[in-house]
């Protein structure tokens, strides 16, 4: 029996580290889940899920009803549930409409506005009148629990329904929507590495107060999305409870850490996969091309490309498209696709001609393509957000795939098979994504998933330079890419 060189260890030990973090990952996720019972509903058209420790019974528990921000969703805040839970309280998850497993629609594409805001009120109404009527609730213990978007909706709701015990906003966005003077109780907590502008908004908030109704609290080293899994965050939830009954111990990064090493297991797990599935195809010396352009050439077609992509998106009506934030995202990838391969064809950029037609190669890419769509959308749903599609997303999801799909075969084209240029291509774009946000062009909602998005990014092209070390067709790369890119983009921002 021969012995396995150097490279078939390497892939050995890389399926190896894969299988044991999706064994871990799995582990966790299981272990979050220990002593705790879920009960999901729909009512009036709310998605609701209530969390709850196992075998709660005897007195009544103080019930909390958790709302999530813009692009978030049940399953996001789901951590917060669980600490509740833990400590003897009553849980209710709710998804506003456009978002999650909700396939309402939330009128004014993310702005501010009263049609938006009516939107939330009635949400909120549905998830408090639900709770109150849960066996073990106290209906007279009440508390809100929102993070931005949604931190917004429970102290406006809180202001108007007295009887709500208390309130906490995390990452509150607007601190005029605390009255000056009620006399509401309200912990307002903002992570340390949050923008400036929701420091303001928690001290505009506290401005003359009643003594001991505002509770203020910093959790360190955190931004507007890592805030919610922050232990400071979960301990300042837990004291808002009124007289919690005893509890287990709190776990606020469980869940999200059994997810990521589940994304983890199944993102290494694809360099074994692709190894075994082309085994045999041969492999070709990644960059291997012909007149492909110069590093200047192709810098100064990439820059100007993404940079005319986003202002053609900000002039055409993006909005249209009923997924707010991703709408403009999406046709800035379009555009920024044609432009790329525009300026390809005028480099006179040739591909040699690469191995693996047939059908063999049609199975490949079918069975990767499927192991895709496995890897993004099932640690992300499992652990962190909802990645299933309802509703309109049925069909905005192919449609936002052709956008990153045009995309990428335009970076593909341009790069002309040089991993690093590829790569450099996404980052590019992502940097012209957050300027476009700040000089006001795409949304500025963009800045605050730019970092999620500058992942993805990373994610497909460090996938790309692995298949193109295979004897795959070059079209295989960018495929998989869009899915990695979109499969989130459609499915977690809202519906407008």
């Amino acid at each position: 029996m021969p012995t396995p060189g150097p490279a078939s260890r390497r892939l050995l030990a890389c399926g190896v580290v894969a299988l044991l973090a999706v064994v871990l990952g799995a582990l966790l996720l299981a272990r979050a889940d220990a002593g705790l019972t879920t009960r999901r509903a729909t009512v009036a058209g709310v998605p609701l899920t209530e969390v709850r420790a196992d075998g709660a019974s005897g007195d009544r528990r103080p019930g909390v009803v958790i709302a999530h921000g813009f692009a978030g969703s049940a399953r996001l805040m789901r951590p917060l549930a669980d600490s509740v839970a833990r400590r003897g309280g009553i849980a209710v998850l709710l998804d506003f409409a456009g978002h999650g497993a909700s396939s309402s629609r939330l009128p004014g594409a993310g702005r501010d506005e009263e049609r938006s805001r009516a939107a939330l009120r009635h949400d909120l109404d549905v998830a408090v009148a639900w709770l109150r009527g849960r066996p073990g609730v106290d209906p007279d213990r009440i508390v809100l629990v929102g993070h931005s978007m949604g931190a917004g909706a429970v102290v406006r709701y809180a202001v108007a329904h007295p009887e709500i015990d208390r309130t906490v906003a995390i990452s509150l966005p607007d601190g005029s929507d605390v009255p000056a003077g009620w006399p509401g109780k309200l912990t307002l907590v903002v992570g340390g590495l949050e923008f400036a502008g929701f420091r303001q908004a928690v001290d505009e908030a506290s401005r003359d107060a009643a003594p001991g109704t505002r509770t203020r609290v910093v959790a360190p080293g955190v931004e507007h999305v890592s805030v919610l899994f922050a232990p400071r965050t979960h301990a300042a939830v837990r004291y808002a409870l009124p007289n919690p009954a005893g509890g287990l111990p709190l776990s606020p990064l469980t869940r999200p850490g059994g997810a990521g090493l589940l994304l983890a297991g199944l993102a290494l797990g694809f360099v074994p996969l692709v190894a075994l599935l082309t085994h045999g195809a041969g492999t070709r010396r990644a960059g291997t091309v012909a007149g492909g352009p110069r590093t200047g050439r192709w810098l100064a077609a990439t820059v100007p490309a993404a940079g005319l992509g986003a202002v053609l998106a900000a002039l055409l009506p993006t909005a249209r498209l009923p997924l707010a934030v991703g709408g403009y995202v999406a046709v800035f990838l379009l555009l920024t696709g044609v432009l790329l391969a525009a300026a390809a064809r005028f480099a006179q950029s040739r591909r040699t001609q690469e191995a693996g037609g047939g059908v063999r190669s049609a199975v490949v890419a079918v069975v990767l393509l499927g192991y895709a769509v496995l890897a993004v959308a099932l640690p992300l749903h499992l652990g962190l957000t909802s990645t299933v599609p309802v509703g309109a997303r049925w069909w905005l999801l192919p449609l936002v795939t052709f956008c990153c799909l045009v995309f990428l075969l335009g970076a593909e084209r341009l790069a002309d098979g040089h991993s690093v240029r590829y790569a450099a291509t996404g980052g590019i774009a992502v940097l012209v994504l957050a300027v476009a946000a700040v000089i006001g062009l795409a949304p500025g909602f963009v800045l605050l998933v730019v970092p999620l998005f500058a992942a993805l990014v990373a994610w497909q092209a460090a996938w790309a330079a692995v298949l193109r070390r295979r004897a795959v067709p070059w079209w295989l790369a960018p495929s998989l890419g869009a899915v990695l890119l979109a499969w989130p983009t459609a499915t977690t921002l809202p519906l407008a």
